[in-house]
C-alpha cells in the first residue's frame, strides 16, 4: 500500500483517506492533499493527512498526482 509510505505523497496529490470517525467501516472519503501531518517516513495505517477542505484522516489510496 503506497500510501503508508510518506515520500510518495505530496500536496496537490488526489487521495482517498479514511477518516478517524469511519475507521471501524473502513468508508474511503476522496480528496486533495493540503498538507502531511505525519511526519515520520511511514506509517502501517497510512500517512495522516489534511485535505484542502479540512477534513483529516489516513491514506489508503492514491488516485493521482
Amino acid at each position: 500500500m503506497e500510501g503508508t509510505i510518506r515520500k510518495n505523497l505530496k500536496p496537490g496529490m488526489r487521495v482517498n483517506i479514511v477518516l478517524k470517525k469511519d475507521q471501524r467501516t473502513g468508508r474511503l472519503t476522496e480528496g486533495v492533499i493540503a498538507r502531511l501531518l505525519t511526519k515520520s517516513p511511514t506509517h502501517p495505517h497510512g500517512i495522516k493527512v489534511r485535505l484542502e477542505d479540512g477534513q483529516v484522516g489516513r491514506v489508503k489510496e492514491i488516485l493521482s498526482d
